[in-house]
């Protein structure tokens, strides 16, 4: 199996949650939003990295 995109898709994501946690600070989102939000982008994140597999 091919692992290069993962280590991107790993950073990426870590940038993401980042950003996120600024957004979520300026519109005072809930800890559930914010849960509910990650979990959305890691399962997109893993559904684009498993079509690039062959």
């Amino acid at each position: 199996m091919e692992y290069s995109g993962l280590i991107l898709l790993v950073f990426l994501a870590f940038l993401v949650a980042w950003l996120l946690n600024k957004v979520r600070r300026f519109f005072r989102l809930g800890n559930l939003a914010y849960a509910g939000v990650m979990i959305v982008f890691i399962i997109a994140m893993l559904l684009i990295w498993g079509q690039t597999i062959k």
